[in-house]
């Protein structure tokens, strides 16, 4: 058994921690020592029945422990790429989390720090990248490319020869035309279904998609 620790204590960070104990019933593989999380308010409690060990900064001091971060939502979907360039961990010290109930099918690969929640779906010949999250019951099919740092939500269904580029966001239940890419640093609005290529850091949202705001334009200065 890996010794692992989890860079969050929100919900993904909790999330991940149950498909480690699920894969764990199936065939011992992590020993969870807990979360780690900047907040100080949290150090020493518990979340989930796990500790909050302390700072983030803390996994120096865990230098056989896998490490996968577990942070990020559709209001700042790029913390995950600033926590792991910050911890600047080689890429072995990553662990990568599967809950037994994804189906991963022939020719798929996954990165170091990535994680498929409960009922994921890789058809075959997926590659999904580095610190990729993968949420519950995404489907993605035959030569779907996601790339690093990317987070794919619940109920998600990519086509055949999607490109999720690095940084991108699909929100829940979201539809994505086979051969369609959706640009680094996008976001994809929930349940939109996307029919055309969406370009880099957009947010494009509805049935079908439309181009809504640039990504790095808060909400609030959106015009009605």
């Amino acid at each position: 058994m890996r010794d692992l620790v989890i860079v969050g204590a929100g919900g993904f960070a909790r999330e991940t921690a149950a498909a480690a104990a699920a894969a764990n019933r199936e065939r011992p593989t992590w020993r969870i020592l807990g979360f780690v999380d900047d907040d100080p308010a949290l150090h020493g409690t518990t979340r989930s029945g796990l500790p909050i060990l302390g700072g983030v900064d803390g996994v120096a001091e865990l230098p056989h422990a896998g490490v996968v971060v577990c942070v990020g939502n559709p209001r700042d979907y790029t913390a995950r790429r600033r926590l792991v360039e910050r911890l600047a961990l080689p890429a072995e010290r990553y662990a990568t989390v599967v809950h037994p109930s994804a189906e991963v099918g022939a020719g798929c690969t996954t990165g170091p720090g990535s994680v498929l929640l409960a009922g994921t779906v890789l058809t075959a010949d997926v590659t999904v990248g580095a610190h990729v999250a993968v949420m519950p019951q995404a489907v993605l099919t035959h030569d779907d490319r996601v790339e690093d740092y990317v987070t794919v939500a619940s109920g998600v269904r990519l086509g055949g020869g999607a490109v999720l580029e690095q940084g991108a966001y699909v929100g829940a239940g979201a539809l994505v035309l086979q051969g369609v890419t959706v640009g680094s640093r996008s976001l994809v609005g929930m349940g939109a279904v996307v029919l055309r290529d969406v370009p880099a850091g957009q947010v494009w949202a509805g049935s079908p998609a439309r181009f809504l705001r640039t990504a790095d334009q808060p909400a609030e200065e959106l015009t009605p």
